[in-house]
């Protein structure tokens, strides 16, 4: 900080470390008023909301009764929920099926937040021009961990109070609010700490994610095995769901997420003094002095930059296809066997049949989230241009559509790849466990692939508000993000047709169960091509940067 200040020609040094904390604060605010409050709203109200849902899926002690004997001699469903403490309950089902993947929501959304309102600044030379006036030396990182964090305290009450208005139990709802809040703090902490270590936002967040997703496999892997239980205490994750919400809270297992977050967030403020600003501890790679010739074309360099994630969403896709495919086959013991719970399933999945209808509602699910990778993929440009290093290359005889072609490429294709691979793996895991390989990843990949529209919709939609409103890129997340909260929890709360039907993910036919019908897929393909169409116009007539 000492160099910045010297190289912006300031003659004092601010008043206290502290300064300008609250005014980069709402500037945070500010800039994430639109991205923000669509993160806490989805992951607040989605525990309260199934709570109906539980008693319709489950009506008799009967079902309840099954429900646990299933989950409880089948690994597989520990390994993607977690131990299944007590599901007689709607609280205890609630926190089975929801505590860990909200913990993982939660921590993605803490450190995108953290390293876009600190390292991200550093990269576009914000916050250098920022220190040049009274701003303290960690007021950037407070104003981030005050933002994160206070978000994740929100998530936390918001789940609390909802549940206890739909009728759960009081101490059961602050357990399961109090527990999520504080895995939102925990990983705002390694946020923290990886914005200090990575030299550019990319790697920062790399790193923080990477641990989020260390921390919910290693959940995974320990809840999973009997003689390797002692690996879910390892994971911040894990004490998420050692809390035991409405199955006999055991409430000192809090004290764990609450004394990581301080000491790792203290780690976090120990090393920022030990850097300069734009600079990482981890020293850069040297790159040659002269490029090699396959990075001399803009697909090429898209190649490069686009790889890491790629690769990294491919492998997750895969995974996460396995997982599902080995328990589509025993889905029928863990829906149970009430005729609401049939019309229920068959109404999320497409089709009467519950393990073709689980393997439809899973080809919807991948496909939204392959339109998240997407989304990303179309944003790169905008940090490429944001980060003044487009203008070189466009300085040069390479053209924009050109430039931009590249990316979308992998914006398309990618969205394509990461759903043959959750198909293929889905397929070969489900098959395995039937016997009948070949029929299951056909009808696996057959399922990915019509949804395939409906993710280029989304993916175009974005590509549309890069080129027509740069300065509103950001808002691409809440499309998707709009997307997927309608399918993934319209139907469960009875959202009328009309405003379901605003999703893309609603209009593809659900394969393997239903018949293949041309019609929509054509019309999907159409909104995505005008879509992509006129962002492209706007991009090629709007000025760079």
């Amino acid at each position: 900080m000492t160099a910045t200040l010297s190289r912006a020609g300031a003659e004092v040094a601010p008043a206290h470390e502290l300064a300008g904390t609250w005014h980069l604060t709402r500037l945070a605010l500010r800039r994430d008023r639109v991205v923000l409050p669509i993160w806490i709203v989805l992951l607040s109200i989605v525990p309260a909301s199934t709570v109906k849902t539980f008693e319709q899926f489950y009506p008799t002690v009967a079902d309840r009764q099954a429900l646990q004997a299933g989950a409880n001699t089948n690994p597989s469903y520990a390994l993607l929920y977690g131990p299944p403490f007590d599901l007689t309950t709607a609280g205890g089902f609630i926190s089975w099926r929801m505590c860990g993947f909200l913990a993982l929501l939660t921590g993605l959304m803490v450190v995108f937040t953290v390293t876009r309102h600190t390292r991200a600044e550093e990269d576009t030379g914000r916050a250098e021009l920022l220190a040049s006036a009274v701003v303290g030396r960690y007021a950037a990182l407070t104003s981030a961990v005050l933002v994160a964090g206070g978000a994740s305290v929100l998530i936390g009450l918001i789940q609390s109070g909802s549940m206890v208005g739909a009728g759960l139990p009081a101490a059961g709802s602050l357990a399961f609010g109090a527990a999520e809040a504080l895995s939102g703090l925990v990983f705002t902490a390694v946020a923290a700490v990886a914005v200090q270590l990575a030299e550019y936002s990319r790697t920062a967040n790399g790193i923080g994610t990477a641990v989020v997703g260390a921390a919910f496999l290693l959940r995974g892997a320990g809840d999973s095995t009997v003689d390797a239980r002692w690996l879910s205490w390892l994971s911040p994750i894990g004490w998420v769901q050692q809390v035991r919400a409405f199955a006999g809270e055991r409430w000192w297992v809090l004290l764990l997420p609450v004394a990581f977050a301080l000491v790792v967030g203290a780690a976090g403020y120990w090393l920022l003094p030990r850097r300069d600003v734009g600079v990482g501890i981890l020293p850069p790679r040297p790159g040659p002095a002269r490029a090699a010739a396959s990075l001399r074309t803009p697909f090429a360099l898209a190649w490069r930059l686009h790889r890491g994630p790629l690769l990294g969403w491919t492998v997750g896709m895969a995974v996460v296809g396995a997982v599902f495919g080995s328990i589509a086959s025993g889905i029928g013991g863990l829906v149970g066997s009430s005729p609401q719970a049939q019309e229920i399933m068959a109404r999320l999945g497409g089709s009467a049949a519950l393990t073709q209808a689980f393997l439809a509602a899973m080809a919807g699910m991948f496909a939204m989230v392959a339109s998240l990778y997407g989304i990303q993929a179309v944003l790169r440009m905008r940090g490429e241009e944001t980060a003044i290093r487009l203008e070189p290359v466009l300085a040069t005889s390479v053209g924009r559509l050109r430039w931009a072609a590249g990316h979308l490429v992998f914006a398309f294709f990618g969205t394509a790849l990461l759903l043959l691979a959750g198909g293929v793996f889905m397929g070969l895991a489900n098959g395995l466990r039937t016997g009948d390989v070949g029929g299951s990843v056909g009808d696996s990949l057959a399922g990915m692939l019509v949804q395939l529209p409906a993710a280029w919709v989304v993916v175009a939609l974005a590509v549309t508000i890069f080129g027509l409103l740069p300065g509103f890129s950001a808002a691409a997340w809440a499309v998707g993000s709009l997307a997927l909260l309608l399918s993934l929890f319209g139907p469960v709360v009875n959202l009328p047709q009309a405003v379901l039907d605003v999703s893309p993910f609603q209009h593809p036919p659900k394969i393997p169960g239903q018949e293949l019908v041309a019609t929509p897929l054509v019309w999907l393909t159409a909104i995505a091509a005008a879509a992509l169409v006129a962002g492209l116009v706007g991009w090629r007539r709007r000025d760079v940067g």
